[in-house]
C-alpha cells in the first residue's frame, strides 16, 4: 500500500479539492465510513450503559469525536468516539459528582489536551512505558468484565471491582435466565464470527450479535430489562456544571481523564501509522483534534472522546482513504440518532453487557504479557492491572510508573555480573574461567562485583568480558587490584571490552581476522591446527554471545520458513548477503555459485539454480528474486581471459551470453564505461542484466508474477547499486523512495 491520498495540494481551490476527492476516494470513503458507523453504534452504546451514563451521551460522543476529531486531528484515518479505556474513569466520576459535573470534567480535559497539543508535547506522551500501558487497559478490561456479569445474569453492577466480585454469587443465585442467555448469544455470535463464511464477515459482528439478540427479544416477548431513554431523548443535551465542592478530586478527574485520553488517542493512531504504509500523524495536531472534540462533546453532554483503534483499524482495512471518512461515520450516526433512536429501546441491557465483556476479555491481550515477559517486565505488568483493579485507574498506574521506573534505575545502576566455569584447560594446564559483566558497572555494583570475583578458583585463566556502557573510578580500581592479585596467584587474565567495536566494525560484521588477531591471548583448543584455530574460535564466540539472543527468533522460525527473497550471487567470500542486506536469519533464500551465473533451462546440464529457484516460487512463494553481481570478480575475469576445459570453465559456459552482450555493445556496458568502470565490472554488470533474462524464461518464474531484481556491490567502497533501466544506481535513501 502506498502513502495516504490527500484531497489534492493544500492551496488548491476547495472546490477543485472535493473534485479531486470525488473522482478519486469518494467511493472507498464512503464504504469505509458505513463499515465503521455499523461497528461504532453498538460499542458506542454499550460503553455508555457501562460508565454509567446517559445511553445517548455515547451517540454524542460517535457523532463529536466522528466529525470534530476525524476533521480536525492529525491522523487522517484514526477514527474517535467513546472508548472502552475511559470507561472506569467515566464510571467512577459519574458516581463522584453526577452527570453534569463529569461533563465539565470532559470539557476541562479536552482544554488540558489543547494546551499539550500547543506546546508540542505529543511525543513526550508516548514515553510512558508500553508494558504499563497494556496493564492499564488490561485492568480496565477486567473491571468491565466483572461488572458487566451482573448485568448479563439480570442484575446491576456495582461500584468498585470488589463488590462486584463479593456480590457475584448472590447474583448467580438469582439469575434471570432470558438476560443471562441473551447475553450468552451475543457473546457466542461475537467469538465465532471468525468462522462464518468469507461473503459474510465483512459485515460487522456487534452489529450482527446486537440486532439478533433484540430481534428474538423482542419477537418472543422476553421480559428483560432493556435501554431506558427519556421521554425528551435529547434531554441529554445540557450545559456542564461545576462542582460545589472537592476541587482537588475535580481536578484530579480533570488530569487523569486527559491523560488517558491522550495517551490512548496518540497510540492508536501510531497504530494507524504502522497498519497503512506511507501515513504518518502528526501528533501535537492529533492533540489538539482530541481536545476540541472533548471540549465540544462535554458541551453537549456527551462521553468523553479518545482515538479508537478497534474503529480505526476496521476504518482502514474497509479500504478509507482520507479524513472524510471518518467525519460521515459521524454524519452517519448523527442521522440514526435523530430518525432511528427509538429502536435503541429496544436493546437489552444483558445484549450490551456481552458486547462489553467480549471487549474486556480482548483488552487482555495475549501478546502483551508475553511481551511484558520478554523484557523482563511482567512484574511491572501484574502490579499494574492489580492496582488498577484493586484501587483505581490513576493510583494503579502510578504505581506501574513507579515500578517501572524504579526498575529503569536499577538496570542503569546495577551490573550484572557472573562466572561461567569450563572443562577447557589453556597450554599450560590452567583451568579456563569467564566473568562475564554486563550493564552499568559503578560503585554501586563493586561489592557483588567483589562476591562474584571471590568465586574465581586461584592460578585459573580468566577471561574478562566487560558488555559494559559505564565504567566508573571505583569500580575500575577495583577489577585492575583483583587482576594483580589473581595474576600474583599464577593466573592470566585477559580483559575484553566488548562495548567499544574493533576497527570500527560491529563485531558481528567483523572478519575473523580483525577481531581474533586483536586477541591473541585467547586459549587455542587442544587438537585443532592454525587453518581451523578461526572457525573453532568464531564458533565458540557465537555460542557464547550470539546463540542466546538469537535463540527465541530461531525457535520462531523452527516451523517453517518465509523469506522474502531468492538472492542468487557470487560465491565470492566477500559477498556477504545478510551483511549488505541488513538481514538475518529467515530473509533470504540464498543461491551461490562462480559468477552468479543461470543455466541455459532449455538446454541440458546443470539444473540446480533452476531447481531452488522453483522451490522458492512453489513451496516458499517468495515474492522476490534477486540477481546481485559484484566488482573484481574472479569468475568475469575468467571470461575475459577464454575459459578452459576445466570444471571451472564448463560452468563458465552459462556466462557466455554475458560476454557477447558486452562485446556487442550492450547499453549498460556503454553506460559503465562513461563512468570508468573497469572491464572486468562492465561484464559483471552486463551479466546481472542477461541473468535476469535468462530467469524470465524459466516457465516457473514467468508464470509466477515473482518480481525481479539486479543488485551490483562495488567491493572497494562497500556501495550496492540497483539495476534501473540501463544504468546501476546507488541504493540511498533518495534513490528508493521514487
Amino acid at each position: 500500500m502506498g502513502a495516504v491520498r490527500t484531497n489534492g495540494p493544500a492551496h488548491a481551490p476547495p472546490h477543485l479539492r472535493v473534485r479531486a476527492w470525488l473522482r478519486r476516494d469518494a467511493r472507498h470513503d464512503l464504504s469505509a465510513s458505513l463499515v465503521v458507523f455499523l461497528v461504532a453504534i453498538p460499542l458506542s452504546l454499550g460503553i455508555a450503559a457501562a460508565s454509567g451514563a446517559p445511553v445517548l451521551a455515547g451517540l454524542i460522543a460517535a457523532v463529536v469525536g466522528g466529525v470534530v476529531a476525524g476533521a480536525l486531528g492529525g491522523s487522517p484515518l484514526q477514527v474517535s468516539g467513546p472508548a472502552a479505556g475511559l470507561t472506569v474513569v467515566v464510571a467512577g466520576l459519574v458516581t463522584q459528582f453526577g452527570w453534569a459535573v463529569t461533563c465539565a470534567i470532559t470539557v476541562l480535559a479536552g482544554v488540558l489536551q489543547l494546551v499539550l497539543g500547543a506546546c508540542r508535547v505529543g511525543r513526550a506522551a508516548l514515553a510512558i512505558s508500553p508494558t504499563v500501558v497494556h496493564a492499564m487497559l488490561a485492568g480496565i478490561g477486567v473491571t468491565i468484565v466483572l461488572g458487566q456479569l451482573h448485568v448479563l445474569l439480570g442484575g446491576a453492577a456495582g461500584t468498585t471491582a470488589w463488590e462486584n466480585v463479593r456480590t457475584l454469587p448472590g447474583t448467580v443465585l438469582s439469575l434471570d435466565l432470558p438476560a443471562a442467555l441473551l447475553g450468552l448469544v451475543v457473546i457466542g455470535l461475537m467469538l465465532s464470527w471468525k468462522w462464518v463464511p468469507a461473503r459474510l464477515r465483512p459485515v460487522p459482528a456487534p452489529l450482527v450479535a446486537i440486532v439478533l439478540v433484540t430481534v428474538v427479544g423482542s419477537l418472543a416477548a422476553l421480559d428483560v430489562a432493556r435501554v431506558a431513554l427519556p421521554d425528551a431523548p435529547f434531554s441529554a443535551i445540557q450545559l456542564p456544571q461545576l462542582p460545589d465542592g472537592q476541587w482537588f478530586a475535580f481536578g484530579v478527574g480533570v488530569v487523569t481523564m486527559a491523560i488517558i485520553a491522550s495517551v490512548e488517542s496518540l497510540l492508536s493512531a501510531v497504530s494507524v501509522d504502522k497498519l497503512r504504509e506511507g501515513h504518518r500523524s502528526d501528533l501535537n495536531r492529533e492533540l489538539i483534534g482530541q481536545g476540541s472534540a472533548n471540549i465540544a462533546t462535554g458541551l453537549l453532554g456527551g462521553l468523553p472522546v479518545t482515538g479508537v483503534i478497534v474503529r480505526s483499524s476496521t476504518n482502514v482495512r474497509a479500504g478509507a482513504r482520507t479524513r472524510v471518512s471518518a467525519v460521515l461515520h459521524g454524519v452517519w450516526v448523527l442521522l440514526f440518532t435523530v430518525l432511528l433512536v427509538s429502536l435503541v429501546e429496544q436493546v437489552p441491557l444483558a445484549a450490551l453487557a456481552g458486547l462489553l465483556i467480549v471487549i474486556g476479555v480482548k483488552l487482555v491481550r495475549r501478546e502483551d504479557i508475553a511481551a511484558a515477559r520478554t523484557h523482563g517486565e511482567l512484574h511491572v505488568y501484574v502490579i499494574t492491572v492489580a492496582g488498577v483493579v484493586l484501587l483505581n485507574l490513576l493510583e494503579g498506574v502510578l504505581i506501574g510508573l513507579a515500578v517501572a521506573l524504579l526498575g529503569m534505575m536499577r538496570r542503569v545502576v546495577w551490573a550484572r555480573v557472573r562466572v561461567a566455569e569450563s572443562t577447557d584447560t589453556d597450554p599450560e594446564g590452567r583451568p579456563h574461567c569467564a566473568v562475564i559483566v554486563e550493564g552499568t558497572l559503578s560503585f554501586l555494583s563493586v561489592p557483588r562485583l567483589s562476591r562474584v570475583l571471590a568465586q574465581v578458583p586461584d592460578g585459573s585463566a580468566v577471561h574478562l568480558e566487560l558488555v559494559v556502557d559505564y565504567l566508573d573510578h571505583a569500580a575500575y580500581e577495583h577489577l585492575a587490584a583483583w587482576q594483580r592479585q589473581h595474576e600474583n596467584t599464577g593466573g592470566t587474565v585477559i580483559v575484553d571490552e566488548i562495548g567499544e567495536p574493533r576497527r570500527g566494525l560491529p563485531r558481528w560484521f567483523s572478519p575473523w581476522s580483525h577481531w581474533q588477531d586483536s586477541e591473541p591471548a585467547i586459549p587455542r583448543q587442544r587438537g585443532h591446527d592454525s587453518a581451523l584455530h578461526p572457525l573453532v574460535t568464531g564458533a565458540r564466540e557465537y555460542h557464547r554471545r550470539g546463540a542466546a539472543a538469537l535463540r527465541p527468533h530461531m525457535r520462531a522460525l523452527a516451523g517453517g520458513q518465509r523469506p522474502h527473497a531468492v538472492f542468487l550471487t557470487c560465491a565470492d567470500s566477500r559477498i556477504v548477503p545478510n551483511v549488505i542486506t541488513a538481514s538475518g536469519p529467515g530473509d533470504l533464500f540464498t543461491i551461490r555459485n562462480v559468477g552468479n551465473l543461470v543455466p541455459d533451462p532449455r538446454e541440458p546440464g546443470d539444473q540446480s539454480v533452476q531447481a531452488g529457484v522453483q522451490y522458492a516460487l512453489s513451496a516458499l512463494e517468495v515474492p522476490t528474486l534477486v540477481v546481485c553481481g559484484h566488482s573484481r570478480c574472479g569468475g568475469m575475469a575468467a571470461l575475459l581471459d577464454g575459459r578452459g576445459d576445466d570444471p571451472v570453465g564448463q560452468w563458465l559456459r552459462w556466462g557466455e551470453p554475458s560476454m557477447a552482450a558486452l562485446r556487442a555493445g550492450h547499453p549498460i556496458a556503454a553506460w559503465a564505461a562513461g563512468q570508468e568502470w573497469s572491464e572486468v565490472d562492465q561484464l559483471a554488470m552486463v551479466n546481472v542484466a542477461v541473468q535476469l533474462e535468462t530467469l524470465r524464461g524459466i516457465p516457473e518464474v514467468e508464470s509466477s508474477g515473482v518480481r525481479l531484481v539486479g543488485l551490483f556491490f562495488d567491493i572497494p567502497s562497500g556501495t550496492l547499486l540497483m539495476l534501473e533501466g540501463d544504468r546501476f544506481v546507488a541504493m540511498a535513501d533518495e534513490a528508493l523512495t521514487g
